[in-house]
Formats: C-alpha cells, structure tokens, sequence
C-alpha cells in the first residue's frame, strides 16, 4: 500500500499538461497583443513625438534666451564704460560675469523643470522640497546669505574696487580682493584685513575722485607777506610738469594763521587719487629749496656789501 500512495501522490509533469501549455501559449500570446498594441499605438507615437519637440524647442528658447540677455548685458557694461564716471574696467566685468551666471543659472532651473514636466514627472512635490530646504538653510546661514548679498550689491552699485583705498570702520588700507563674502584690504604697513561683507555698514573711498592736498609754510614774522607769496609761487612754478599726480597748478591761499613770531601761509594743490601726501612732500621740499636758495643769496649779498663797505673804508683811510 505505501508505494502506491506515493506514486498517486507524484507531481504531474507541465510538458505532460495539456492545460498547462494551453496557458502558457495563451499567456505568451496576450502578452504579445499588448506588445503590438502599444508598438501600433499612433497616439502613444503622437505623443511622444510632440513631447520631443517641445523638449527640443525648450532647450533651443532656452539657449537663445541666455545668449540674447547676455549680449544684452556685454553691451550695457561697454557703454557705462565708456562713460564720463572714472570706473575700473575689472569692475565692469565681475559685474558682468555675475549677472550672466545669475541669468544662466535661472533660466537652466526654468528648462529643468519643464522638461521633467514635459515626461509626465510631477514638480509641486519638488518645488516644495526645495522651499523647505532653501529655508532650513537660510535659517542655519543667515551670516553666509548676509554676506554674499551685501558682497553681490557692493560690487552691482560700484561702491569700491581692487585697487581702490577704502576705510570701512576701523579698517583702512587697499583692496586687494572683492568675493561675495569677504573683502581682503592691505594696510600701508603690509597688514592684511579679511572682512565679511554683512559688516560693512559704511565706506570712505579714497579712490572715487581726485584728492586735494594742503600745504602749511611757516614765515619768518618780520618777512613780508608779498615776499614770501612770491617765493612760494616761484618754487611751485611749473610743478606740475615735474610731478604728474598734480592736475593743476596749485593756489596760494595766503595766511592761515598767524603769532607774534611767525605767519602760517597755505598752499592747496589738486592731485591725482592716492597721492596727496606724495604731493604734499614734493611741495615742502621745492618750497623748502626755494626759500634756502633766498636766505643764502642774501646772506651772500649782505657779506659782499659788508666787504665792499669795508674796501671802501679802508681807501678812504688809506686816503
């Protein structure tokens, strides 16, 4: 009895059903159907083709769009360049540069997202989840984001430039660097300063326009005052050819002040940005030269007409 029991209970061989293959060939067959009836869907192949085109025009608009805005902007910069205003060519094209980058990174989100709205990918989710992680970030730094928009709109308004001396607070010396979120300024004695830019509140350029350099000469009170206006004048004549920082000939003002021994008189020159106390070195020693030449052509001129006199005296003796 047991080996009939598990011969009844033996499996059935599949290749020996009848109803096994019938289904399988059945299965084969609807899958098969399916196949063909997407591959001869012309709906599906309508769709897919226009969403091809429109994916390809997108890219194309997308393209022509950057490039016109950024032709745009080359000619904006060129013109503001050769205007009047004294500006740094650099400036020009950092600022450049920026918008450009702004422009193309804006314009490649917009494209993105079309495209993936364009294979039927839902972007609300995506939106969303990138404005919860813009925010979680803005919040964890607000420092950073503070200091690269103050560091964007120092550079968008020209408020100063590498090369430039500028004193922001404490801090003065020569830009060296501009980023979007420090400045690096270089004192006169090789001190380097780095200073985010959210604490820049206020700025005293150096740079932006032509400096006035001021000049005190103390005279002699029992000098005159027209002798002395008129060596002055005599020592800064033609001064502005041998220094070219000078733009003009500089202005005796006359006395600034005055005591019982001496009188103060004040020369103002204007000179090229950045270099007043130059200038202001350059006029003390002509001023200075000139006046030394003065006191030893009367000196020697007191000693001749002493010795004349003498000469004269002794013939009159000798007489």
């Amino acid at each position: 009895m047991l080996p009939f029991k598990f011969a009844a209970a033996a499996p059935t061989d599949p290749v020996d059903d009848p109803n096994a293959i019938e289904d399988t060939v059945k299965s084969a067959i609807s899958w098969t159907d399916r196949l063909w009836n997407k591959v001869a869907d012309a709906d599906m192949w309508f769709n897919i083709l226009f969403s091809s085109i429109r994916i390809v025009i997108i890219f194309i608009i997308t393209r022509i769009v950057i490039k016109i805005v950024s032709r745009i902007i080359d000619r904006t910069m060129a013109r503001k360049q050769e205007g009047k205003i004294r500006v740094n060519p650099r400036r020009f094209i950092t600022v450049g540069e920026l918008m450009k980058n702004a422009t193309s990174i804006t314009c490649n989100f917009i494209m993105i997202l079309l495209l993936l709205s364009e294979i039927n990918v839902k972007v609300g989710p995506l939106l969303a989840s990138a404005g919860v992680l813009g925010l979680a970030i803005g919040f964890g730094a607000q420092g950073l984001v503070k200091d690269v928009i103050t560091g964007f709109f120092i550079i968008l308004e020209d408020q100063f430039a590498v090369g430039d001396v500028i004193q922001t607070g404490t801090y003065k010396g020569t830009v060296e660097v501009i980023g979007l979120r420090t400045t690096k300024l270089v004192s006169w004695q090789g001190e380097v300063h780095i200073i985010p830019n959210g604490t820049i509140a206020s700025v005293t350029n150096f740079s932006m326009s032509n400096s006035l350099a001021v000049v005190d000469i103390p005279m002699k009170g029992e000098q005159a005052l027209d002798e002395s206006v008129h060596l002055v004048k005599r020592a800064l004549a033609g001064i502005e050819d041998r220094d070219l920082n000078i733009v003009k000939v500089p202005d005796v003002l006359g006395i600034q002040s005055m005591s019982t021994s001496e009188y103060v008189v004040r020369i103002v020159a204007e000179c090229l940005p950045n270099s007043r106390a130059s200038v202001e070195r350059q006029i003390q020693s002509d001023v200075k030269k000139t006046m030394e030449y003065h006191e030893m052509s009367n000196q020697a001129a007191l000693e001749q007409a002493a010795a004349q006199e003498k000469d004269e005296g002794d013939g009159i003796g000798g007489a």
